[in-house]
Order: C-alpha cells, then structure tokens, then sequence
C-alpha cells in the first residue's frame, strides 16, 4: 500500500508505475483504492463509476476498470458533504458527521471488493487517501491504516520534495502513527526531486538512521508527464500562436474536467481554464464544463458575469459547447423535484437550447460509442449523469450513438450540448468538434496513444530509480520476478 504524507504526494502517480512495471513483466495485477474523494470519475465495465485515478491505473495494468478497484467513492457536493458511492451505485448523500458513523459499513464494501480482487490476481497495488497522520480520522479509518491493518498490508510512505520540508514530513508522519502502525511502514519513497542526488544523501541517511526504515527511491521531477488528474485542475497553460482559443470557465463543483486534457495537450489549441474572478477572454469555442451541482454552479456562473460574456462571445460569432451539467444549463429550465443536487425546485437556464432537463435519483452510467451526427467521424466517450433532458433540439442531435441519439443543436449549429464525456479523445471526432469551432485543418494526435506512452515513461523512471527487489520481496514477488 502507498500512503502520502500530504495529499498530491504522488500516491496516484507511484501506484500507477509500480501496475505497469509489474504488467509488464507479466504479473497479474491490479490496482485498489478503499475510499476515494474525487469529482473526475469514470465509468466501468460492470455499469459503475469509480475515481478517475484507478481507471488510469487499470489501464496501467491492461485491465478495464472494475468497481471493484475503489469501491467506496465520495463526490463532493458541498464543503460538509458528499454524495456518496459505493460499489459503483450513488447510495445517499450525507453530511461528514454522519458518513463518519457510516463508515463501518462502507468497510465492509472495501473488504469485500479487496477479497474479490485478491483471488483474481497475484499482486495488488493499493493507494491511500490524503495522510495516514490525520489522527483526527483514526477512528474507524478505511482509508489508510484502518484498511491495512485489517488486511495485513505493508505499506510504504511517499512525500513530495518540491513542495520543501521533506524530510519534516516522512519523520513527523511515521512519529504521529502507533506502534503497530510504524512498523507496517517498511520504507520511504521521495517524489518529484530535481537536483544533484549527492547533495540529497546527508538527509537520506539520517531519516535512515533515525527511523530505521530504509528509503526505497528518489522519483525525479518529470517535466511535462500526463497522466490524467484525481481532482486537481492546472490552470497554467501556455499561450499558443496560430491557435484555436479555447475557454472553459472553472465552476465550483466543476467535474470530469478531464475532458479538455486532449485539447490541452493539442498543438493547435490554445486552452484556457477561467478561474473565479476573471472575465471569459476573447476566443473561438467556451466550453460550459460538467457539475457535481447544476443549479449552484449556474447561480455561480451568472454572479461571474459569465452569462453576459457567453451571450457577447454568440454576438461577435464564437460558438459554444456545453457538456453534461454544462448541456443542462444551455436549456430553458432545469428541475430538481426530489432534491437529487440540493433543495428540490426549478432554476431557469441560460435558455440558448430549446430544452428543459429534470434531475431523476437514479444516474445514467454507460460507456458508448457512435458517430457524431454532424460530421462523418467517429466518437466515443462515457455517461454520466442524473439528468434526462427533452425538447424540440433534441431532434437535431450532437451524436447518434449506438443505444440512442445524444445531445441537441441550434438551428445555426453555433450552440450544441452533450451528455458525452471524453468527446475529443478520439482523433477523428476531435478534428470534426474543432473544425466545427473554427479550425481550418485540424490535426488531432492519438490521444490514446500518448497515455500509453506516458504510463511507459512513467514505468521506465520507478525501474530506474526505485528499489524493484524490495518491492517486490513486499508483494511477495520475488521468486517469480528476480
């Protein structure tokens, strides 16, 4: 089991290179994850949704994503609470206070979904959440301690060096542990390190001498790795000429923003993520993005002046694409009669789409493939949403995809809006959206191809830097793999 000292240690990062090492050399193996806190998720093969990390994890391993692979998941709705998911299927929302009391039966869906994995394969890589030295959560913890103490786990600890004081971190966590739980601790990982390695070595050894536990790599700092994010948004992005310009207003409850990776990482777009607080700059294409909170976020939007500036961007003949919760606010009304996202009621909507969505409890979950219906390209992508939305635009569909027509269109075509996740990960579909958007010949890379790459690179740099036969020696490993 991996366990950082801060959140964004790279817990996500090392579980996914030590799968694909581990794939690669022939090891059946998969990832884990108890519990998750995440509003990126995907869809798996069995009809769940799981954290955006294990799916990426699984295809480290060259596995499809199970439920099984992180089957308790919460996505927040507020700052206290959550919605929350387990094995796959969203159960209730709750507040912390009660999903504290809640959590002995969630335990029992972690170990449950652990047993199953472990039958199935021969190793498991498992990654905790935030810090084990959050002693305030010790009690009936399932994410870190809690769950490796009842399965019997090692465990190593990972810190991030380029955020400082990282030696303060690995020493005071293992300090702030019980004694049962220091000594399940059999090493140390340092992540993201840039520098000469001599100058780390002083520190090396004494965190070794005064723990006792060996530090088992230094991970360097990998400029430019992609791997898709738990949660984190980046909203650096350097300016591109000759491009695209593409904006995607940062809502607060804002989820799936995996979407735009492929445009982020597309030579001929510029992609610009609006934080709160700024005004929509002039461009090409806004893409209204998906929302653990339709209503909230909408409200969000127009105290931003963002209506304003999406109706100004249609005037001067920019086009507008919104996705899932995005594609709800485009229609005239949406109603949330049993209080799926919050208080039950009606919100109007930016009514640029003759549609109107009502929220329903139970959430559309599917992994689909189609054509786009305006373009001969195509498409495919993931659901998922508790919206059903109808109207007179739903005739003129952004996708006919295999179980059904998706989305809606304007009579113009310059405003479109679709339940479709992942839309621009397929090439020829994201030449088509961008071509739509104003791109004279697009070009789009393999966006699979390069994920692919990067979990390569990624396994290259942890057999390179990391200490494989101890690692192995933990996985009990080591007489199939020397």
């Amino acid at each position: 089991m991996v366990q950082g000292c801060t959140s964004d240690a790279g817990k996500s990062t090392l579980v996914a290179g030590l799968c694909r090492v581990l794939a690669r050399r022939g090891v059946r193996v998969a990832p884990f994850k108890p519990q998750n806190m995440a509003l990126n998720s995907a869809v798996t093969e069995d009809g769940g949704e799981i954290g955006r990390a294990q799916a990426v994890q699984a295809q480290a391993c060259g596995l499809a994503p199970h439920t099984d692979m992180n089957p308790v998941l919460l996505k927040p709705n507020s700052d206290t609470g959550a919605q929350v998911i387990i094995h796959g299927r969203a159960v209730a929302n709750m507040e912390a206070c009660d999903y504290h009391a809640y959590k002995a039966t969630a335990m029992e869906a972690v170990l449950a979904s652990y047993t199953r994995l472990k039958r199935q394969h021969e190793a498991i890589v498992v990654e905790g959440a935030g810090s084990p030295a959050e002693i305030n959560l010790r009690d009936r913890d399932i994410a870190n301690m809690g769950f490796a103490e009842a399965v019997d786990c090692p465990v190593i600890l990972i810190a991030d060096i380029d955020r400082g004081g990282v030696f303060a971190h690995l020493f005071g966590t293992l300090a702030l542990l019980s004694a049962s739980e220091r000594a399940r601790v059999q090493g140390f990982v340092i992540n993201r390190f840039r520098g000469d390695r001599a100058l780390l070595e002083p520190g090396l050894r004494w965190l070794e001498q005064e723990t006792g536990k060996p530090v088992l790599g230094v991970l360097p700092f990998l400029h430019g790795l992609h791997l898709e994010a738990e949660d984190a948004i980046n909203l650096f992005q350097p300016p591109k000429h000759d491009a695209l310009r593409v904006a995607v207003p940062v809502l607060p409850h804002i989820s799936n923003h995996t979407d735009f990776d492929p445009l982020r990482l597309h030579p001929q777009v510029e992609l610009r993520l609006v934080a709160p607080g700024e005004a929509i700059p002039a461009c090409d294409l806004i893409i209204l993005p998906g929302s653990k909170h339709v209503r909230s976020d909408l409200a969000f939007l127009r105290a931003q002046g963002w209506a304003e500036a999406l109706l100004r961007h249609l005037r001067y003949g920019g086009k507008v694409l919104g996705i899932c919760g995005g594609y709800q606010m485009l229609g005239h009304l949406i109603h949330d009669p049993h209080g799926v996202e919050g208080a039950a009621g009606s919100s109007p909507g930016l009514g640029l789409l003759e549609v109107e969505t009502t929220l329903a409890p139970r959430k559309q979950l599917r992994n689909v493939r189609g054509r786009l219906a305006f373009a001969a390209a195509p498409v495919r992508g993931y659901e998922i949403h508790a919206g059903i939305t109808e109207g007179p635009a739903c005739l003129r569909p952004c996708a006919q995809l295999t179980h059904a027509a998706d989305g809606a269109r304007t009579n113009d075509g310059v405003v479109m809006g679709t339940y479709l996740h992942g839309l621009f990960e397929e090439p020829a579909a994201c030449d088509a959206l961008l071509r739509w958007a104003g791109l004279a010949a697009p070009q789009s890379p393999d966006y699979a191809a390069h994920c692919a790459a990067q979990l390569d690179r990624l396994a290259d740099t942890v057999e390179e830097h990391l200490d494989l036969h101890a690692l192995g020696r933990l996985l009990a490993l080591e007489e199939k793999n020397p």
